[in-house]
């Protein structure tokens, strides 16, 4: 799995995921639990990650959704 992005905004994370699974690739949603833990004060951000095969095409999907800079640096994935 690789790191497509990471995000508190939990908005973002819905769109992230309908947009990913349009396209037939399935989001694997990391630290979704940890929220019980920090109290859903959202201080600790979501990791969306994609399998390597699907990483090319997922950023493809979110670059043309206007998602860019959402996107997690190459060298983070």
């Amino acid at each position: 799995m690789i790191l497509l992005l990471q995000t508190n905004d939990l908005i973002l994370l819905g769109y992230v995921q309908s947009l990913l699974a349009d396209a037939g690739i399935e989001p694997i949603l990391l630290d979704e639990n940890i929220s019980a833990v920090e109290g859903s004060i959202g201080v600790f951000p979501r990791r969306v990650m994609v399998r390597d095969r699907d990483l090319v095409n997922a950023r493809r999907v979110l670059l043309e959704a206007g998602l860019g800079d959402e996107l997690a640096s190459i060298d983070d994935a």
